[in-house]
């Protein structure tokens, strides 16, 4: 049976990310759900108010880190950006309660990746290697 109040704060590592056509992503850190509006000022006449109006909503890209694996999947759809084919997507990134059900979901769509980042080697940590893929997007919902 679940620990968890309606009025309790949402935790940000129980989490899972899913992206269309996309198998095997299970993502350590997921960044990115940033949304801003224009501010456009209008001079109307003899009216001594400056008046603002909204403009053009933007999104930030999304930022994926994950534990790297013998998987190409991620590396695969960057690459067919760099070859001039654009390959959309949508997606959604879900809080999970304790035991794993669905508390909150972002849905992001039109999505591409823009940038990749490989593995850092170092001979002296004893650590994961991580990949990154940066994710430009049109739209983001709360569903």
């Amino acid at each position: 049976m679940p620990n968890r109040r309606e009025h309790d704060h949402l935790v940000s590592n129980k989490f899972k990310v899913e992206i269309e056509g996309v198998t095997t992503a299970s993502f350590t850190t997921f960044e990115g759900i940033d949304t801003k509006t224009d501010v456009v000022i209008f001079n109307d006449g003899d009216d001594l108010m400056v008046r603002k109006r909204p403009g053009r909503t933007t999104y930030a890209n999304l930022v994926l880190k994950r534990g790297y694996t013998n998987n190409n999947e991620l590396w695969e759809w960057y690459k067919k950006v760099t070859e001039g084919k654009i390959e959309r997507k949508s997606g959604s990134i879900i809080s999970l309660a304790d035991d794993g059900t669905e508390i909150l979901r972002y849905n992001f769509y039109e999505a591409w990746p823009c940038r990749w980042k490989g593995m850092k080697f170092d001979a002296n940590i004893n650590g994961t290697l991580f990949e990154e893929i940066e994710i430009a997007t049109e739209n983001v919902e709360k569903g």
